[in-house]
């Protein structure tokens, strides 16, 4: 009888194990899934200068848009999120300033549209290539972030791992999403 009442603990002692180790592993694969995003928004923000400069030369008139994308471009390089500790006012700031930024770099390619001699240029050309790879990398690691926090959020909310999450006080994360005001969500406007 003993042996049962052994066999018992140890079994849910190598659970209890097994669910601390799975909330680890999802905890750092969170956290490596915001990593992901912060290395592809630096690319990003360091094509846009070049990107603004090859479209000064055809469209100096248009300055306040590229200004517009510089200035939202500053304010994005400016928020600061730790990946090891993401919280959900970070998220909610670097929401809104990404959202911010991809609306003027959306002004800004339709007033590339606007200019053939500059839609043929091979460095604008490139540019804009590099800048949508860029973008749908960007958006593949939201995807990859919003997939590990719901991995995690389950892992937290489901009987019985919620037990070892709350009780080594692991935390959810929060989604990386558009806000509902969000500036993305609206169609670009460009007024010539």
């Amino acid at each position: 009888m003993d042996w049962i009442i052994f066999a018992v603990i140890g079994a849910i002692g190598i659970y209890g194990v097994a669910m601390y180790n799975n909330f680890v592993k999802l905890t750092q694969r969170t956290k490596e899934a915001w990593a992901d995003i912060d290395v592809q928004l630096k690319r990003r923000y360091d094509l846009i200068p070049n990107l603004i400069e090859a479209v000064k030369g055809y469209a100096a008139h248009e300055r306040a848009v590229l200004d517009e994308v510089t200035s939202a471009r500053s304010k994005a390089t400016q928020v600061h999120v730790d990946p090891t500790a993401v919280t959900a006012s970070q998220i909610a700031e670097m929401s809104g300033a990404e959202s911010a930024l991809g609306a003027s770099l959306g002004k800004l390619m339709a007033i590339a549209e606007a200019y053939p001699d500059l839609k043929a240029n091979q460095n604008f050309a490139q540019l804009q290539s590099e800048l949508a790879d860029t973008e749908n990398k960007i958006q593949a690691s939201r995807r990859f972030y919003n997939g590990n926090v719901r991995d995690l959020k389950i892992a937290l909310q489901a009987f019985p791992s919620n037990v070892i999450g709350s009780t080594f006080n692991f935390k959810e994360e929060q989604f990386f999403e558009l806000s509902e005001d969000s500036v993305e969500r609206d169609p670009v406007k460009v007024s010539f």
